[in-house]
C-alpha cells in the first residue's frame, strides 16, 4: 500500500549513486540492485565518515514547496546513525 506521508522508510540497501554495473540498454536496468557495501556508501565529502542507507517514500514534513520527490519511488541517502521524527520503517506482514 502507498504509505507516503507517514515517514521516510529505511531500507536494508546501502546507498550508491549508480547501479554497480551499467545496464546494457536503458530498458535493462537491474530490478533490485542491492548494495551491500557499507564502506562504498560513505559520503567522501563528509567530515565524519558514516555509512549511509537508502531511504524511500516521503514523510509528513514533505510539501510541494519543500520536498519535490514526494512519491513512493523517491530515494535518498541517510547516515545510519540518524534519528528524526520523520524517518522510520514500514511494517510488513506476510500471509501464508
Amino acid at each position: 500500500y502507498d504509505m507516503i506521508g507517514n515517514v521516510w522508510e529505511w531500507t536494508s540497501d546501502y546507498w550508491s549513486v549508480r547501479h554497480a554495473e551499467p545496464a546494457a540498454k536503458p530498458c535493462c536496468i537491474p530490478s533490485n540492485p542491492l548494495n551491500t557495501n557499507a564502506d562504498a556508501s560513505v559520503d567522501p565529502t563528509a567530515r565524519v565518515k558514516v555509512a549511509r542507507r537508502v531511504l524511500k517514500g516521503g514523510s509528513h514534513l514533505c510539501a510541494p514547496n519543500y520536498c519535490r520527490r514526494y512519491r513512493p519511488a523517491a530515494r535518498h541517502a541517510q547516515e545510519i546513525d540518524t534519528t528524526t521524527s520523520h524517518v522510520g520503517f514500514r511494517c510488513v506482514r506476510r500471509t501464508p
